[in-house]
């Protein structure tokens, strides 16, 4: 399926990109990850019912929807884009008119990143390259904090990561890469890594 019949499946419209200036230097363009790349991805990389995936710059929803759909779990999006963050509302409503029962599975927040309130059921952290290796400090910081009085198991999940997230986390954090899973592209940076804090 291409990306406007999956997004047809879910009964949410996720396609295109952020057009128009950026308000920050720190906060990237909207791009969703593409279906296929999810699709591959979380078929290697299981996750269970008590999971809560957090999807910081969310954009639209894709991958709210994409794992709820498939996983039924919980799902956290954080965008700081209000005209996103709307879109990504009127999108649950047209997704939950499929699936009436999950509405207490999938919520937005419309908040800055460094802002949002970890909760001690967050446990995966999804980063699709949102914003500057600064911000990713800020909210790795939160979720230290959300660590230190809640211990469990968390992965962040990285799409396409930049240089600076990579060297940021493997010299001043003690998130661990636990796996690496490289795209079938010729591009060496469309690949997905997880790296993990362990109690």
């Amino acid at each position: 399926m291409n990306e406007q019949q999956q997004d047809k499946l879910l009964n949410v419209k996720t396609t295109g990109e952020q057009k128009g200036f950026l308000t920050s230097l720190h906060y990237h363009r909207y791009e969703p990850t593409p279906y296929s790349a999810l699709e591959l991805f979380f078929n290697e990389y299981k996750l269970n019912r008590h999971d809560h995936v957090v999807d910081f710059g969310c954009g639209k929803g894709r991958l709210n929807f994409h794992l709820n759909y498939h996983f039924n779990i919980n799902v956290s999006g954080v965008e700081m884009n209000e005209t996103f963050y709307m879109e990504a509302l009127e999108n649950k409503q047209c997704y939950l008119k499929n699936f009436r029962n999950r509405a207490d599975r999938i919520n937005f927040y419309c908040v800055l990143a460094e802002d949002y309130e970890i909760s001690p059921n967050n446990n995966k952290f999804y980063f699709f390259n949102p914003f500057t290796v600064q911000i990713l400090m800020s909210v790795l910081k939160n979720i230290m904090i959300s660590f230190e009085k809640y211990q469990r198991e968390i992965d962040l999940i990285l799409y396409y990561p930049s240089e600076d997230y990579i060297f940021y986390l493997e010299n001043q954090t003690p998130f661990e890469l636990v796996f690496e899973m490289k795209l079938p592209e010729n591009n060496p940076n469309e690949r997905f890594l997880v790296y993990r804090l362990n109690t």
